[in-house]
């Protein structure tokens, strides 16, 4: 991005702090069931929604970013994708070592399925090691395929969406014909369920949205930047959404995206309206885009990935060995976030770009 670009996004960076707020405040939804009203708590129960915020997020960001410079060498596609892996791998592969060395936790059980995130390809294992880290698979399957879907879309949206549902219908049919095979009793590529909500042809939907929203924004599209209280309606209406999926629950302790018609909306209403959030933050001047834009919160935005990977599992679960703050650990996992941050992934990922940048990657 040129830097007239990345100071009308700065904002967007501050959305990550939302969204791992939400995710936050989801995982640990179950200790505040008998304290708050059980509105209160259908609503958090959705809060799950926070990982669809990241994903309509980085569909936009990419798609952004790549989507007018046609990836047409060996070269340029692997100096693309070693970046994509710099700004995810090395901190979760730090976290995961430490888990896999800690007798009482990981106990020196190394996976190779972990460390290459295929583990997040099976409902047996894809909350193994780092619980989370299950999103880590649908964001690289991606980055892997976005340069084909930024090409397809350039062709023909409906060709793209065809697409779309035809790699559902193939990741449903490998584990199909894989338990046919030999009873597939990892359970790579099924069931259903598993497949919509935790892998990338069950969540494209929200990457399309980004993406979609990407190619509004470069075209400068009148129509978009006349819409008028972008932002509020775009809030207002991914929470009401987020809402009425939770009227589906049975129960307090059920999810409404589970069931067939809060799964729809959740694939269909929800990217929506979260992208007219992104699009209110980058065209309007407002309080809120300001201080999602301000240097405190785009920190936050920054570390929001450090504190994915630590806000359950293992470091907290390490730091809950000790204390556990009246926060739920909040605060001093944000302080553990930013230091992994400013200290560990920031400079780690950097240094592997300007390496790519003066080495030539064979095609």
């Amino acid at each position: 991005m040129t830097n007239t670009s990345k100071a009308r996004f700065q904002s967007l960076t501050g959305v990550r702090f939302i969204a791992v707020c939400l995710v936050f405040i989801y995982h640990n939804r179950k200790y505040w069931r008998d304290s708050l009203h059980p509105e209160v708590i259908r609503l958090f129960n959705e809060f799950h929604v926070g990982v669809s915020l990241f994903f309509v997020l980085s569909g936009f960001l990419i798609a952004y970013t790549y989507e007018d410079k046609p990836l047409q060498s060996a070269s340029a596609y692997c100096k693309y994708f070693l970046v994509r892996c710099a700004r995810i791998l090395p901190l979760y592969w730090l976290i995961l070592t430490l888990y896999y060395l800690d007798k009482h936790y990981g106990n020196f059980q190394f996976s190779l399925l972990t460390y290459s995130l295929f583990h997040g390809f099976s409902d047996a294992h894809n909350l193994d090691g780092i619980a989370q880290a299950w999103s880590l698979t649908v964001e690289m399957t991606f980055y892997i395929l976005a340069p084909v879907l930024f090409f397809i879309k350039r062709k023909n949206l409906w060709l793209l969406l065809i697409i779309l549902v035809s790699l559902f219908a193939l990741f449903w049919g490998i584990g199909a014909i894989w338990q046919y095979w030999n009873t597939n009793q990892q359970r790579f590529f099924m069931p259903i369920q598993f497949l919509l909500l935790n892998s990338f042809a069950g969540r494209s939907s929200e990457f399309l949205a980004g993406m979609i929203l990407a190619s509004v924004v470069q075209k400068n599209a009148g129509w978009l930047q006349k819409l008028p209280f972008k932002t509020i309606i775009g809030f207002s209406s991914m929470f009401l959404t987020i809402y009425v999926i939770g009227w589906f629950q049975k129960d307090i302790y059920d999810h409404g995206y589970t069931h067939s018609i809060g799964m729809l909306i959740s694939k269909t209403a929800l990217p929506l309206s979260m992208a007219l959030v992104l699009a209110g933050l980058i065209y309007e001047d407002t309080w809120l885009n300001k201080t999602l834009g301000s240097k405190l919160l785009v920190l936050l935005g920054n570390a929001s990935f450090a504190f994915y990977l630590v806000h359950i599992s293992y470091v907290n679960l390490k730091i809950k060995d000790w204390y556990t703050f009246p926060d739920r650990n909040f605060i001093i996992l944000w302080i553990i976030s930013i230091v992994l941050y400013k200290y560990f992934e920031s400079p780690i990922y950097h240094l592997c770009k300007k390496l790519l940048k003066t080495k030539k990657v064979e095609n």
